[in-house]
């Protein structure tokens, strides 16, 4: 309850100041007998709470070497895609091959 209270408070500001919010979110293994059917079997912690508090949620992960893929999988205004990137000593950038 108090996570919902939270996000609902986050919501409202975004709201109001017209701002980004940006939560984070952390994944586990789901190791119960439904895993093995499951083509990805990491499931968000938070659950529908976290879900609907949403608006866009991405999913970030490692590629090769400096490459990270961000993957667009829950939007209402944006179709499912991916999108390769780098993170470098000078910073964010193209992914280089």
């Amino acid at each position: 309850m108090a996570l919902a209270k939270f996000l609902r408070m986050l919501t409202r500001l975004a709201d109001e100041f017209g701002i980004a919010v940006l939560i984070t979110n952390q994944v586990v293994a789901q190791v119960d007998g439904a895993a093995m059917f499951n083509a990805d079997p990491k499931k968000p912690i938070g659950g529908h709470i976290m879900a609907h508090a949403s608006t866009t949620r991405l999913s970030l992960r490692k590629g090769r070497n400096e490459q990270r893929i961000c993957k667009i999988y829950d939007s209402p205004c944006l179709p499912e895609s991916e999108a390769v990137f780098g993170i470098y000593a000078d910073g964010i950038g193209d992914a280089k091959d």
